[in-house]
């Protein structure tokens, strides 16, 4: 059978039985449990040194209301880290790279800021719908343009990370089989090659890891619009 570049997006399947459940789930068995203890080993100290970095930069901007959101915010960041970079091992899948998963995690969370902000300052919510000093005659046409870009933001959300790490993953496949193909023709392209394949996993281990924190750090922007 003839495997596409694409298969490798398929969700697996085993007996009949999806595998995207485990897949989900696995980051979470990975992962060190707190204790109240002062002294910890390194792995929890580092952990702790992360996430609080992170919170910390996340929380900035937003006032006391946001940062009841904090739990959430650094949840999904170690969430969508661990599965980006357990995607980069070998025989292994990456979930986010499927636009389902990104699309259920972006528009509940956009819709929660929406609603919040309608909630507590509707004024100020719909206020962003039409900006200070607009002439009378483009008034209408910027409120449909608004609206449209406010409900853009989950799909964008979910289609920059899918987009992001497909492209990694088949351009990573694409190098890895031209240096498996010239390897007995031209073995010197095919040694440089691989030094090509080697940087390029190295860049996206970083889009891995960016990509996350894009992803939540703009959950954090549309939160502080709206509280």
């Amino acid at each position: 059978m003839t495997l596409s570049f694409f298969d490798q997006f398929s969700s697996p399947m085993f007996l009949g039985i999806p595998l995207m459940a485990l897949a989900i789930m696995l980051p979470w068995i990975m992962f060190p449990t707190p204790s109240s203890r002062w002294i910890n080993n390194r792995m929890l100290t580092l952990q702790n040194w992360f996430i609080n970095l992170f919170t910390k930069q996340l929380l900035l901007p937003l006032n006391t209301a946001g940062h009841k959101w904090a739990l959430i915010f650094a949840s999904l960041m170690i969430f969508l880290i661990s599965l980006n970079m357990l995607g980069l091992l070998p025989y292994t899948f990456t979930p986010t790279t499927q636009l389902s998963l990104n699309m259920g995690l972006a528009v509940p969370l956009w819709l929660a800021t929406v609603i919040i902000g309608m909630r507590n300052q509707p004024t100020h919510s719909l206020g962003h719908l039409l900006p200070e000093g607009t002439p009378v005659p483009l008034i209408p046409v910027l409120i449909i343009i608004e609206t449209i870009s406010l409900f853009i933001r989950p799909i964008a959300l979910g289609v920059r990370l899918t987009a992001n790490l497909t492209a990694g993953h088949l351009l990573i496949q694409l190098i890895a089989t031209a240096a498996f193909v010239l390897m007995p023709l031209m073995p010197t392209i095919a040694l440089l090659t691989t030094v090509l394949l080697f940087l390029l996993t190295l860049l996206e281990v970083a889009v891995a890891m960016i990509q996350a924190y894009v992803f939540v750090l703009l959950l954090s922007l549309y939160l502080q619009e709206n509280v």
